[in-house]
């Protein structure tokens, strides 16, 4: 039913049918309550095993090849993470600022 009223919010709708608060028992509104934060978490993750894998790119790149120009911080903190793994392979084999400058513009990750 509540498909039929796209432009309410679910407060409206509710209120509508005086539902209020007892909405909340219902199993449609537990389930999507369930839904929502399966999805939550999956996304959580996904955004903090990013972020380890920027973070762990960073610090070996800087050992590797120096200090990184912000440029290149910010270009690397921007890549999903299957590049961001390809570039934690890659980075092995870089001796020098100038390897991963290639390795992103092969990419088409440096502008």
């Amino acid at each position: 039913m509540v498909y039929k009223f796209p432009l309410l919010s679910r407060q409206e709708i509710a209120e509508m049918l005086g539902l209020a608060e007892s909405i909340k028992d219902t199993r449609v509104y537990q389930e999507g309550l369930e839904i929502g934060r399966e999805q939550g978490l999956e996304q959580g993750h996904d955004q903090g095993r990013e972020q380890e894998g920027q973070t762990l790119v960073l610090k070996l790149l800087s050992r590797k090849v120096g200090k990184l120009s912000s440029k290149m911080e910010s270009q690397i903190k921007a890549l999903p993470l299957e590049p961001l793994e390809e570039l934690a392979e890659a980075l092995l084999d870089f001796s020098t600022l100038d390897d991963l400058s290639t390795w992103l513009q092969n990419h088409n990750l440096e502008q």
